[in-house]
């Protein structure tokens, strides 16, 4: 191994938890909500009673023979290249649903509007460490029965980058998206994420979605969200086995579905805050456990869905750099597949496009840490060490003018003498952070549909074929 990497769990460990899992999916089983789901997976071998199924070990393993190891996501043109999304592979995007924003211009926290999922949209694409792109806001403006197609007609217009999608609706919804997708310029650049409802549930809009991603071909991201001490045991092992008996249930299902369809499997375990009856994003325990089970879709080779590049505090303080950098680099050490949440504060339920900004910066600092060093015998430079010798200096050597670029540098991590510093404003992290912001927000759209393509996103937002 020439990079650095986190484990929790060996594969010893790991096969334990996959046995533990088994037994929860052929003894207490888990709650299929929609009808069309328990029927396919009745047909296949899963035992019914009432709404919840159970699965004999040879069912999950023939969901897990089927499923891809490997797939491509592609952008909508431009200079962005596809997700090849796999092991050894990981990328950085932004969230989901946030009720609230933090207003970059007058600082305060108001509801979520179409404007602002626009905006997060617009300014992903101008950061080069932010991969794929997700809503940021749940708008109080959008009509409430197409919120989903109303987001993601803004994404579209505003960015290249592959969409991650996330809609209260099922199959029927999805569809349409990817036929936005489609007049956009490529029909595959999205993926779905689902949820399950812990613990052992999938409920009716998961079961929905689950089938329709399979037969559609839009990748599926499914992620679980148990709660150490609520929805699930207190034991960070006990809620990996329960999130993850969800996970392979849910694979079942979408492989019955479509078999080979492509598939993402998500971390999802929280400790509940006890005091202050809070699910933290930034708890050691969801650190562990989550890394624990990413250790566990890695021993079944999945592609994986963590996170990354978030905060519990509710404004732009020393607590939200804290939690944002120590999620960042955490979550790339991970090696997940995709890392989302980039740019949330409040535990998920707000979102700041300063977070954005520094969470591009921080994921940047994390792909040079997790560059590959080697260590072949050119790699130590035996003849460039005597040609200086003892005592010398290597400023003026051409090896140096050839290869210093290659180290990382900051564009907003500040790095300079105090006597520099000062000179150019001594402005912390904070003024910096918002003084690129702005240029970035006042330079011209780099990307932007042209008028018939966007007059057919509307149309299909709206409800219309």
């Amino acid at each position: 191994m020439t990079h650095a990497t986190l484990s929790v769990w060996d594969e010893g460990q790991c096969a334990r938890a996959h046995a533990a899992t088994l037994r929860l999916l052929a003894e207490v089983g888990v709650e299929l909500k929609g009808g069309e789901a328990r029927a396919l997976c009745a047909a296949h071998g899963a035992r019914l009673e009432g709404t919840r199924a159970f699965f004999p070990a040879a069912m999950v393993d023939a969901a897990l023979d089927s499923v891809p190891r490997r797939f491509t996501v592609r952008p909508r043109g431009g200079a962005t290249a596809p997700l090849e999304l796999g092991r050894g592979s990981t990328f950085f995007g932004t969230g989901p649903d946030c009720l609230y924003v933090r207003d970059a211009r007058s600082g305060e926290r108001r509801r979520a509007r179409l404007d602002d999922v626009r905006a997060a949209a617009a300014l992903a694409e101008q950061l080069p460490h932010l991969d794929f792109v997700m809503s940021m806001g749940l708008p109080e403006d959008a009509p409430p029965a197409t919120v989903d197609l109303a987001q993601l007609a803004v994404m579209l217009g505003a960015t290249h980058k592959p969409v991650v999608v996330s809609s209260p609706f099922g199959g029927e919804s999805l569809a349409v998206m990817q036929e936005m997708a489609a007049a956009a310029g490529e029909r595959d650049s999205l993926l779905s994420l689902a949820m399950s409802s812990p613990p052992l549930r999938l409920d009716p809009v998961a079961c929905d979605k689950i089938i329709a991603c399979a037969r559609l071909g839009v990748p599926l991201v499914l992620a679980g969200s148990v709660s150490a001490g609520s929805g699930g045991p207190a034991s960070l092992a006990a809620c990996i086995s329960v999130v993850n008996a969800e996970m392979l249930a849910g694979l079942v299902l979408h492989q019955l579905a479509a078999p080979g369809a492509p598939f993402v499997c998500g971390a999802g375990v929280g400790v509940l805050n006890m005091r202050t009856a809070i699910d933290p994003y930034n708890s050691p325990g969801v650190f562990l456990a989550n890394q624990a089970q990413l250790d566990l879709v890695a021993h079944y080779d999945l592609p994986s869905w963590s996170y990354a590049g978030h905060s519990d505090s509710k404004l732009l303080d020393e607590q939200w750099s804290l939690e944002l950098a120590v999620s960042t680099l955490l979550g790339a050490l991970s090696r997940a597949t995709l890392l989302h949440d980039v740019g949330y504060l409040e535990s998920g339920l707000q979102g700041a496009l300063e977070g954005m900004v520094l969470g591009d910066e921080i994921a940047g600092y994390a792909r040079a840490f997790l560059a590959e060093l080697p260590s072949e015998d050119e790699d130590f430079a035996f003849a460039e060490v005597a040609a200086v010798g003892p005592g010398g200096d290597h400023l003026g050597r051409r090896l140096t003018r050839e290869r210093h670029r290659l180290f990382w540098q900051p564009d907003l991590i500040d790095q300079a003498s105090h006597e520099r510093w000062s000179a150019a404003g001594g402005r912390t992290l904070l003024e910096r952070l918002r003084e690129r912001l702005a240029e970035l927000q006042a330079a011209d759209p780099p990307f932007a549909l042209d008028d018939e393509v966007s007059r057919t996103l509307a149309a299909l937002a709206q409800g219309r074929r």
